[in-house]
């Protein structure tokens, strides 16, 4: 009689376990599952690749400017030139004391516009 009871409890057990297992998974693979894990995954990459890409443009200048001091000695130059800062530059503003300001130009850039 243990036995059967044993053996019983432990099928129940089991069935418990794999039913609960097999619902696991199908809640992942439900296509609202995927996409936030996929978005997930790409939000995660993309962070990645940007350290790694900043990380290698300073790598670059250092590197640059170690080498531009180097050949500065090398050839006897004294002062070697100074990189810009790194980041993004600002637009542009179209005022008269920027040289590529034209004044009174209109430009259509209307693709849908018939010519």
């Amino acid at each position: 009689m243990f036995r059967r009871t044993f053996w019983f409890t432990s099928g129940v057990a089991a069935g418990v376990w794999a039913t609960t297992k097999v619902n696991r998974k199908l809640r992942q693979l439900t296509p609202e599952s995927l996409a936030a894990t996929a978005a997930n995954k790409a939000l995660e990459t993309g962070r990645r690749l940007k350290d790694g890409a900043v990380g290698f443009a300073l790598d670059v200048r250092h590197n640059m400017a170690q080498r531009e001091a180097e050949l500065g000695e090398a050839l006897g130059i004294d002062a070697a030139p100074e990189l810009p800062a790194p980041g993004r530059y600002a637009a542009l503003e179209n005022d008269r004391s920027n040289p590529k300001y034209v004044e009174n130009t209109t430009y259509s850039y209307n693709r849908n516009e018939d010519h």
